[in-house]
């Protein structure tokens, strides 16, 4: 029985950007079920704590870029730490994955996560314009109609389903990996999601 990851995540984080691709590989290497859970950072922080950037500290914002440069560089993944679409308004490209994720599938919705990630934080595009959402559509190769689809009463139901729960699970950022309700936070920790879903497989086999 393969195991379940609930990826909690907003498109325009900058670090769920920096795990993305590691993380579908990870699940992959794992054989693990990715359940798709884009999220309302809006509504998570003010009852987490979390602040929006603008709001937090100025040595937090300045230590943020350094970690966003360090990470860029080791992992090879071109960023720009303040792009020039940033902030940006998310929504619109929530649905959209929700709508990818119920029509196209948990695979076509992850492959559009990571492009519009992509197009936030490496190609100085704007995801809360319809035209560029239509764009990433079709260079995914998905049909233009799920921009329409994405603006369904359902889909945003879905959409604040996923914030609920998040909040109810405890999440504070994105991104966030949740296995058996165990909650990894953050790109960082995704050696240590690895370790867990290893675990739990070995396990698994040995009272096979």
């Amino acid at each position: 029985m393969s195991q379940t990851i609930d990826y909690f995540f907003a498109p325009v984080s900058p670090w769920t950007y920096l795990g993305h691709e590691r993380f579908v590989e990870l699940a992959r290497a794992q054989g693990a079920q990715v359940r798709v859970r884009p999220m309302d950072l809006g509504q998570v922080f003010p009852v987490s704590g979390g602040l929006p950037l603008a709001k937090r500290a100025p040595q937090r914002q300045a230590y943020r870029l350094v970690e966003l440069r360090r990470f860029s560089e080791h992992l090879g993944l071109p960023l720009n730490p303040q792009p020039r679409y940033f902030p940006v308004a998310g929504d619109d490209a929530a649905r959209l994955i929700i709508a990818t994720d119920r029509e196209d599938g948990t695979a076509a919705a992850l492959r559009l996560s990571g492009a519009l990630l992509a197009a936030v934080w490496a190609q100085e595009r704007n995801i809360a314009d319809p035209a560029v959402l239509a764009e990433l559509l079709r260079e995914q190769g998905l049909a233009p109609e799920r921009l329409e689809q994405s603006r369904a009463p359902q889909v945003q139901s879905q959409y604040e389903t996923h914030t609920r729960e998040a909040i109810d699970l405890g999440i504070f950022g994105a991104p966030s990996y949740v296995v058996g309700g165990e909650i990894f936070w953050g790109q960082d920790r995704l050696d240590l999601l690895a370790r867990k879903l290893q675990t739990l497989n070995d396990k698994e086999t040995s009272h096979g």
